[in-house]
């Protein structure tokens, strides 16, 4: 008979917070890059739709631009198939948790309008949300997209 044994993770190793850490920065870079951009567009262009739908556009935009940064960085260490396929395989809970973090602020503080000064506030409930889940996947699952 064989059984498992259910290990308890370590919170306290400050290279895996590192490494978790840089993670969520690339990760951060990408979904930043799409959502900014998303509700700045629609700042700019002032097209008349309501603010759940831009913020879920933001989402999405961010979202993809994460996915498209991650598969770029690992195309230098993979093949495109796999770099993509890696990128696809990244926790899209860890992501959202990051996107709907970064609205949220954003929503709640400046109304969904992007001004400067919320934009530190939107990157740092961004950086925050995931990295706890990041730490314990590298933690227990040795997972890592980079």
């Amino acid at each position: 008979m064989s059984s498992t044994v259910n290990e308890s993770i370590s919170w306290s190793c400050k290279s895996t917070w590192t490494k978790a850490s840089k993670n969520t920065l690339w990760c951060l870079l990408g979904c930043s890059i799409g959502d900014f951009g998303t509700i700045f567009f629609f700042q700019v262009t002032q097209i008349p739709l309501a603010l759940i739908w831009i913020m879920s556009l933001a989402i999405i935009n961010g979202l993809i631009t994460s996915i498209l940064l991650e598969t770029f960085i690992l195309s230098k260490q993979m093949n495109l198939s796999n770099a993509f396929k890696t990128a696809m395989g990244m926790s899209f809970l860890s992501m959202l948790a990051m996107e709907i973090a970064m609205n949220a602020v954003d929503v709640i503080f400046a109304g969904g309008i992007l001004v400067w000064w919320v934009i530190p506030f939107m990157l740092l409930a961004g950086f925050l949300t995931p990295l706890p889940y990041n730490y314990y996947r590298l933690k227990k699952y040795d997972e890592s997209c980079h």
